[in-house]
């Protein structure tokens, strides 16, 4: 009966359903070896060809004939292939492509290794693209913590930095505990469903589909519940909602700027495909539980992170501690899920919108951080429109996205996602959003009035431009690319319609 179940499961197994992680993985190896053949000052050229090899991923993920799109799972039901899944697959490699351009800019200024660099992200995108297709705990296990072992490198990566060494030690002990509580909770949902004859075949309590059939037939299993909670609590720390959001200030303040826009980029949107991940499966039993849970810690992580963010003048801890409050309206969106079906595609649409404009955001910061990026204050800003115009229009157009302000994409990002609340019945929630966008745009619009309004000061080194804005030229293929997310954050605005068309069904 083993040898036939193995090799009924070997039968399953679609290695062209991964190729895209596959090839990422192969990409990343090629990296280190073209490191050790080429000559040293060939290296330069290694950045280029990991961006391009994305983009060719990329645009395969996007216009190729993809087979595993079209649903099914495969190896055995440790894959599933979902709408949602494609997504967020399209949504990583887009987001790793602007970490590498990101880090063609900072890394050059230090004395740091960069080709791991872009090995690491790789291997970082892949297991995200496979956590967001999960369809076992083991699984799902096994690839977050590849993600999160990456970010304890890529966190600390600027070794040569305090700040950046104390990020990572925060970064590591608490994503620890976090993996800690997330395991416990998985160990007590098996214990809860133990093993399930289907057949004539065993299955086992860490598989989404049994889960879930166990879940709806007991809904009072006290196991069954707090397992569930304390997998939702693991998955808190990663999306940094209230009250796992302590690490975020420092680590995204230490981390190098690059690593700070993939943490707030594409490592909250895995966190958030993997509770659209389960609160669509194996925990949908549950929404008598779940939605009074997920409701007031949406409500307590906009509000935290609103009123933590009116005193910043880092910028880096500004971008963490907004970030948090976006947290909370995307935790709306899961909320709404339950109970409006087209709330999943509203909660990636925003996600899409988030990258445009946080890319931006941190497109400007990379090019006036110095040699210690750690530093960035808004008095750095002073005088960027009169200087750098091209990068304060970029600035603008990306904290107006994120403050929520029309005609641009956050702007359509929020007014979904406050539609599906709306439908769903979330009226409080949605009177706490709006609470949380009015109070945003004091310090999203603090920080454009330091770039486009110049203060007086009494001292004379008020007169003359700080170090960071010596050197803010931005090359033809940085301006280009910084317009083209502006442009599009514009784009969407105006017409939403191909991307919302897209996710929203």
């Amino acid at each position: 009966m083993t040898t036939e179940y193995l090799k009924a499961v070997a039968e399953t197994n679609d290695w062209w359903a991964i190729a895209p992680e596959l090839l990422l993985g192969c990409c990343a190896l090629a990296l280190l070896a073209m490191e050790i053949v080429l000559p040293k000052h060939e290296h330069r050229f290694i950045p280029r060809v990991a961006i391009a090899a994305q983009a060719i991923i990329l645009g395969f993920l996007l216009y190729g004939t993809y087979s595993g799109y079209e649903g099914g799972t495969s190896f055995g039901g440790l894959l599933q292939h979902t709408a949602s899944g494609h997504y967020g697959r399209v949504f990583f490699l887009l987001s790793s492509l602007l970490v590498c351009f990101l880090g063609t800019i900072c890394l050059p200024r230090t004395r740091m290794p960069r080709v791991e660099f872009y090995h690491i992200v790789m291997i970082v995108t892949a297991a995200m693209m496979l956590l967001v297709q999960s369809n076992h705990f083991v699984l799902f296990f096994v690839a977050l913590e590849t993600v999160t072992i990456g970010f304890y490198i890529l966190v600390s990566y600027f070794r040569d930095n305090a700040l950046t060494l104390e990020a990572g030690l925060k970064y590591l002990v608490l994503g620890a505990l976090s993996s800690a509580i997330m395991l416990f909770g998985i160990v007590l949902l098996y214990g809860a469903v133990g093993k399930v004859m289907i057949g004539d075949v065993v299955h086992t309590g860490f598989e989404f589909p049994v889960v879930a059939d166990f879940l709806k037939q007991n809904p009072d299993s006290f196991l069954g519940v707090v397992g569930a909670l304390l997998v939702v609590g693991g998955i808190a720390f990663k999306i940094g909602a209230f009250p796992f959001h302590i690490w975020i200030p420092d680590v995204y303040q230490g981390a190098p700027t690059p690593v700070t826009a993939f943490l707030a980029v594409a490592s909250k949107a895995a966190g958030f495909a993997m509770l659209l991940l389960l609160v669509d499966g194996p925990f949908a039993p549950l929404e008598g539980v779940l939605i009074p849970v997920l409701s007031l810690m949406a409500a307590a992580t906009i509000i935290v992170g609103n009123l933590s963010a009116l005193t910043q003048r880092n910028t880096k801890r500004l971008m963490g501690l907004s970030g948090v409050s976006h947290a909370g309206y995307l935790l709306i969106g899961v909320v709404a899920s339950f109970r409006v079906e087209w709330a999943a595609g509203a909660v990636w649409f925003y996600l899409f919108t988030y990258l445009l404009a946080s890319m931006a955001v941190f497109g400007v910061m990379a090019h006036l951080a110095g040699t210690d990026d750690t530093a960035q204050e808004l008095d750095d800003y002073e005088r960027l429109a009169r200087d750098r115009p091209l990068l304060a229009g970029v600035l603008a157009v990306g904290l107006g996205s994120l403050a929520g302000i029309p005609p641009l994409a956050g702007f359509m990002g929020k007014l979904m996602l406050f539609i599906a609340a709306f439908q769903a019945h979330l009226t409080w929630l949605l009177a706490v959003a709006i609470l949380g966008v009015v109070l945003s745009i004091y310090y999203y619009f603090g920080w454009i009035k330091s770039a486009f309004f110049e203060t007086w000061r009494p001292t004379p080194a008020a007169e003359t431009p700080g170090g960071r804005l010596a050197s803010l030229a931005p090359s033809w293929i940085s301006a280009l690319i910084l317009s083209v997310l502006a442009l599009a954050t514009v784009l969407l605005g105006f017409y939403p319609g191909p991307l919302s068309g897209w996710l929203v069904k």
